[in-house]
């Protein structure tokens, strides 16, 4: 990819995809601005990217966490004339737990950084691409955005939204300079699943996608004009079964391979016999 002369901004870049991702985009010769919440790491790999490839790299430490950080970074970037031509909103979390058991104010973070804070960047910075007349914006999602996942319940629902947020603004766009996409990748070796407390089977390591290949694909399909891709055959062949599959089947498949917890037994409470629940028909 020949980038020179563009300006590319990473959200979750101290590590993982969004590393990968700034490491390429500064070897196709973009300047790079990093953005996470972890100042040092990023300090770090901005002072690699400019030693191995000439660019400029600009630093913003953010924790798109939190409901005014969009807004701020929005104004630490265009605001002070520095003009984005690529997005990348990587940037997410997810906690491998009974959606009851997870304590409020960690799920409010999550979808305010999975949903609301990517859904505020492509906004302010499509209107400014499109007043500029370029841009392009990968909005990074999940494979699980193909199906409900019982122990992630709120971050595969966060990236099924954004997979059909990021499809349907694609549409909108055709026919402009501004050009949008989603990647949805698999199981990768990066740190979501030490963050989210899920710890890999034995043997499991094997399977995870590297960082740089999943980075490549999407920033191969954002520059190919494509609206979604799924990184790796073995993971889009995994989309076509669950179309094929009754969804209950999906659901349970997922709890299987993610290793959903048991279900919840309550304190007292005694099996029900079956035929024992009466069907409500309701009109949709």
């Amino acid at each position: 990819m020949n980038l020179r002369g563009l300006t590319a901004l990473v959200t979750g870049a101290s590590s993982g995809i969004g590393e990968a991702m700034a490491r390429q985009l500064a070897e196709g010769g973009a300047d790079v601005i990093l953005t996470a919440r972890r100042g040092d790491r990023l300090d770090t790999l901005a002072a690699a990217l400019r030693e191995a490839h000439g660019v400029r790299v600009d630093v913003v430490a953010l924790d798109l966490g939190t409901p005014s950080a969009a807004e701020e970074l929005f104004a630490r970037t265009e605001g002070e004339g520095r003009h984005v031509d690529v997005l990348v909103n990587n940037a997410g979390f997810g906690v491998h737990e009974r959606f009851t058991d997870i304590a409020w104010d960690r799920t409010a973070a999550q979808l305010q950084l999975n949903i609301v804070s990517l859904t505020e960047l492509t906004h302010r910075f499509s209107r400014a691409m499109l007043g500029r007349g370029r841009g392009w914006i990968l909005n990074v999602a999940s494979l699980g955005a193909y199906m409900p996942v019982p122990s992630y319940a709120t971050y595969a629902a966060g990236k099924a939204y954004v997979r059909n947020f990021t499809e349907a603004l694609s549409y909108e766009l055709r026919g402009t300079p501004v050009h949008v996409c989603c990647l949805n990748p698999g199981a990768t070796a990066t740190e979501f699943m030490d963050i989210a407390g899920h710890e890999v089977p034995r043997g499991g390591s094997f399977a995870l996608m590297s960082p740089e290949r999943c980075a490549r694909i999407g920033l191969r399909a954002l520059f190919a004009g494509r609206r979604n891709v799924v990184a790796g055959w073995s993971n889009a062949f995994a989309t076509l079964l669950f179309r094929l599959l009754p969804r209950f089947a999906v659901t349970r498949l997922a709890a299987l391979f993610m290793s959903a917890p048991p279900p919840l037994a309550l304190p007292g409470a005694a099996p029900e016999p079956p035929g024992s629940h009466t069907a409500t028909v309701v009109p949709r």
